[in-house]
């Protein structure tokens, strides 16, 4: 019990006790419980496990073990999929795979628009029941007479926006940010007003709506200033960011998919920025964006290859490595943006579910390690501390080392 008292952190009492039950256990007596650091089950509200549609990148089974071995018991599911979850038949399709396959908690959300084409409402009414909340994650809603009508209908089903932000008008054909890799390296890129000018009209309309709005991936810093004025004029608003943008900016970048996702990763001073906004509270949580594809698709440099990365099961020793061990934050800060916040938010409830880890194991990533199915990281090779031993979900084991 020793254990419990000293390396525990904002875990529930009922969990707790399913900890104490576990590690008095014969299966898991063998271990040196004096390495051991145990946390509440981390939660990521921003994950794509591709299925049903394109499972020949991910599928929820892969995607649910990747993110229990990452130390995940909860996850959200972003919508662009085949078909597009916009109607009650079609969350529900997502829902039943989930359902058989996954081994945590799956979230879907439901789209804002219908085949998030960006012109008519889904079907709010009928998916409310099933979907955590709404986005076209993927796709700015540009209009925005549309994303007023969306705040309204969602609030009064009790449900939040999600928003990728992002003003198709602005993005001229980039691929990576609009800086000095891309002036140099002749690359199209992508302005970072074409992040925020969106955010801030969404900022205006949920203040004027009262909608509970979150803001995925920022990656900018006039993001950043956008949203802290905000959340001191009362808007009820959230966001996110995710590892890359915080411990990568574009002098790191290399002619490689696995360096292009979007938003992409920004300049030094919008990553500094960033790391403000955790620190100071403006941001709420980390979220991988964990957006897998097939090794193909990732193999045509940045201009051609798809966008996105995988790091669900890099985003803990990545942080841990980067932010506590260094002091910029504390491990229970780091649990706060990891797990707690994001539960709070969107009232997601796993309190007998927890993950423990080794914070003295050091490594390097290996993608061969890897459950996920997608492979593309920036951090191959990367050293870093933290294991993970056991992941518990629901009370009961869904990863052992």
């Amino acid at each position: 019990m020793e254990l419990l008292k000293s390396k525990t952190i904002g875990l529930s009492a009922s969990a707790k006790a399913v900890v104490s039950s576990l590690l008095e256990s014969q299966e898991l007596s063998k271990f040196n419980t004096d390495k051991f650091s145990v946390f509440p089950g981390f939660c990521d509200v921003h994950v794509h496990f591709r299925e049903p549609g394109f499972s020949y990148k991910e599928t929820i089974l892969t995607g649910s073990r990747a993110s229990a071995h990452g130390g995940y018991t909860s996850v959200c599911t972003m919508p662009n999929l085949n078909p597009v979850p916009d109607s009650k038949e079609n969350v529900l399709l997502q829902k039943q795979i989930i359902d058989d396959t996954a081994c945590i908690n799956v979230y879907p959300y439901g789209s804002i628009t219908v085949r998030q084409a960006g012109e008519e409402l889904s079907d709010f009414t009928s998916m409310a029941p099933y979907a955590i909340a709404f986005t076209d994650d993927g796709k700015g809603i540009q209009q925005k007479e549309l994303m007023r009508e969306a705040m309204l209908k969602a609030k009064s089903l009790g449900k939040m926006i999600v928003a990728h932000c992002e003003e198709n008008s602005l993005l001229r054909g980039g691929y990576i940010h609009d800086g000095i890799y891309a002036k140099t390296h002749g690359h199209r890129g992508i302005c970072s007003e074409s992040e925020f000018v969106q955010i801030e009209r969404d900022l205006q309309l949920a203040e004027e709506t009262g909608c509970p709005y979150h803001v995925c991936h920022i990656s900018t810093k006039e993001s950043v200033e956008l949203i802290r004025q905000a959340k001191k004029r009362g808007v009820n608003v959230t966001c996110e960011t995710g590892p890359h943008y915080l411990i990568l900016d574009d002098s790191d970048l290399q002619e490689e998919g696995r360096f292009k996702m979007n938003p992409p990763i920004r300049s030094k001073e919008d990553k500094l920025a960033l790391i403000e906004g955790i620190c100071d509270g403006t941001i709420d949580m980390i979220a991988t964006d964990h957006a897998p594809h097939s090794a193909e698709e990732k193999s045509k440099g940045l201009e051609k290859s798809a966008f996105g990365i995988v790091g669900i099961e890099t985003a803990f020793p990545l942080m841990y490595t980067h932010f506590v061990k260094t002091g910029i934050i504390t491990v229970e800060k780091l649990i706060d943006l990891m797990s707690l916040n994001a539960k709070a938010r969107f009232n997601i409830q796993d309190d007998n579910s927890f993950t423990i880890w080794d914070l003295s194991s050091q490594y390097k990533i290996d993608t061969n390690d890897f459950l996920s199915m997608g492979k593309a990281t920036p951090f191959e090779g990367y050293a870093v501390n933290g294991k993970c031993v056991l992941t518990v979900c629901n009370g009961k084991i869904v990863y052992q080392s």
